[in-house]
């Protein structure tokens, strides 16, 4: 691949620029791909009824969004947050979240024409990062610099690598509930490198927090942890509540699923302290009633009213599932035999910086190299198994950006007012006439890509994956950058295809996908998943299910909804149903492509193998 100049972050100097900064170039803000929405509004008029406010914190920047009581979207913005990064090692400042999360809030209830007492109820999704707080919330250093404001680890943070294998080492019972192994993506890890290299920090923090359950503890000053986080990162054993849920009695429920013999055995029995006070006491189900709901000075500092009913947290990920596994046509809704199975069958794929892939199941599925079961981590009283890609979106801005056609396309793309995306599909279908090719995958016949740049989340959890570009030449043209742009996209839905493939072989039913966030924006990524999975994909009518996901959250808090799913069926809707081609030949061609993206990781294995036998 030709690269252009190659990025230099430094220790000081954020990869975003901070709010009062002009914003920098983006690949993804178009008329017609609209990856990136800084602020959109409702033309219609506002709808009588209940509102609710969404809150999603992601990689880049905090969003907000407000929706009436259909489920559409009546205003939206974001606001970007600071974000340190060098080498595997990624910080952020919850300080800057949050001022983040209430510039963005303040703004989306005045595009929404939505005064701040209106609101009816809250939800906060984030990033599964891990925030350090001391008795007074104050942050507290997670980093080497010392800098009391990056006290959050990221989520894609690998610094923690020795750390996982560590723990992995000793085979607890808990590790069969999430594939095996914990990923150093997980919390225990990144506590345990804390610990380990940051002693001082260590015996500050009084809090160790996910970022979403951060965000709720922030708005109502009630610390009470989400089933979603602790099940999904902290390896909490969320069916310990299963007789609770039959009892009905969800109210305050004191954490009992702790294994108090993992933490003493990877050397953590410090966070056992106070009942696991550092790590959560209480737990609840996403929507549950936080507290005594917004507290004052948080509603000042948003421009709310106090008092509003702020649901328990979900993953950002998890709140997409929320806001998109029931946006399903009728037709399809009614053809199955119960709506048990009907859920069941379904895979949402929530595509941005990374791909979570989130399926559910009555029973509980035991799935190596896949994430889970997590009991009633996203969907209450189902399993949750969680597939995942580190790196999607991330690495489609890698390939485009560090290659040499990429500084004139970018410049065309932003003369013409489209996205570098719309430009790259463009090229595509022009090449594919021009050399007579009988589908737009067929140009990658010999381009192949091993997309594990950030390693392999699942199906083999092998962090130390790398990525593989196969069919590289000195050419150096827009069109050599469209081609290694498709392969990629390929490589990314061969990992989907993958991950199924694998799930299904161990007792799933999966046959039809819901895609959500940005990339499912773009109609060729959607389109190369549909026929490389074979199955339908089918996209939201509202595209910001993320920020639907965290409003049903306060829907159900606000108790608009008995229920979660019951919040769901009422605020999802379907848009459009992609389906994959019926020509045979298309399905015969990524089968063979799909054969030889196995093969690239075995060869991978093979020579790691034998350098490791070199220089034994």
């Amino acid at each position: 691949m030709s690269a252009g100049k190659k990025k230099v972050w430094s220790d000081t100097t954020p990869l975003l620029h901070r709010r009062n900064s002009p914003p920098p170039p983006s690949y993804h803000s178009s008329s017609s791909f609209p990856f990136t929405v800084e602020m959109t509004s409702s033309s219609s008029p506002r709808r009588v009824g209940s509102l609710f406010l969404g809150i999603d914190v992601g990689t880049s920047s905090a969003r907000a969004g407000v929706f009436d009581d259909k489920g559409k979207l009546l205003g939206t913005s974001s606001s970007p947050i600071q974000i340190w990064k060098e080498g595997d090692i990624v910080e952020q400042s919850s300080t800057d979240i949050w001022h983040a999360v209430c510039a963005s809030v303040k703004s989306a209830c005045s595009l929404a024409n939505v005064a701040g007492h209106e609101v009816t109820g809250i939800g906060f999704a984030a990033t599964c990062s891990l925030v350090a707080v001391d008795s007074d919330g104050a942050p507290v250093t997670v980093s080497w610099s010392g800098d009391s404001r990056r006290n959050v680890i990221v989520w894609m943070d690998h610094r923690a690598v020795k750390q996982a294998e560590k723990i992995n080492s000793f085979n607890s019972p808990v590790l069969q509930y999430c594939g095996g192994a914990v990923s150093p993506e997980m919390q225990p890890p990144k506590l345990l490198w804390v610990k380990e290299n940051l002693p001082e920090s260590w015996s500050m923090v009084f809090r160790w927090m996910d970022l979403s359950d951060w965000l709720s503890y922030r708005a109502t000053g009630d610390d009470t942890r989400s089933l979603c986080t602790t099940v999904c990162k902290w390896t909490y054993l969320g069916h310990a509540h299963m007789q609770q849920m039959k009892e009905k009695n969800l109210r305050d429920m004191e954490a009992c699923g702790w294994d108090d013999d993992f933490w003493e055995e990877i050397g953590l029995g410090d966070l056992l302290e106070g009942h696991h006070a550092k790590i959560g006491r209480s737990v609840a189900l996403p929507g549950h009633s936080l507290g005594s709901g917004l507290t004052t000075a948080a509603a000042q500092e948003m421009g709310l009213r106090a008092g509003i009913p702020v649901g328990t947290s979900l993953i950002d990920a998890h709140a997409g599932g929320v806001g998109i596994m029931e946006s399903v046509p009728e037709s399809d809704s009614e053809a199955k035999e119960s709506e048990k199975e009907a859920v069941s069958s379904r895979m949402a794929l929530v595509c941005g910086t990374s791909t979570c892939h989130m399926a559910v199941s009555e029973s509980k599925l035991f799935i190596p190299g896949v994430w889970g079961p997590f009991w009633s981590a996203m969907l209450p009283e189902y399993w949750l198994t969680e597939g995942g890609q580190s790196a999607t979106g991330a690495l489609l801005d890698y390939i485009i950006e560090n290659h040499m056609a990429s500084p004139p396309l970018a410049e065309r793309a932003a003369s013409q007012k489209t996205s570098i995306f719309a430009l790259l599909n463009s090229i595509l279908k022009t090449m594919m006439q021009e050399r007579k090719s009988p589908f737009v995958a067929a140009l990658t016949e010999n381009t192949h890509v091993l997309p594990d740049f950030h390693g392999n989340r699942s199906p083999i959890a092998d962090p130390k994956s790398k990525g593989i570009i196969c069919g590289l030449t000195l050419d150096t043209s827009e069109g050599q950058l469209a081609l290694l742009y498709l392969a990629t996209i390929q490589g990314v839905a061969y990992g989907t295809r993958h991950i199924v493939e694998h799930c299904n072989a161990h007792g799933h039913k999966i046959n039809t996908l819901l895609a959500c966030g940005g990339l499912s924006k773009n109609p060729l990524y959607v389109q190369e998943h549909a026929d490389i999975m074979g199955c339908p994909v089918i996209l939201p009518r509202e595209s910001e299910s993320v920020l639907l996901g965290a409003a049903i959250l306060g829907a159900v808090a606000a108790k608009k909804y008995p229920t979660l799913m019951e919040a769901m069926k009422a605020l999802n809707a379907a848009g459009q149903v992609v389906r994959p081609s019926q020509d045979p030949k298309v399905k015969k061609y990524h089968d063979a492509k799909y054969k030889i993206f196995r093969e690239l990781y075995e060869q991978q294995l093979s020579q790691r193998s034998a350098m490791a036998k070199a220089l034994d």
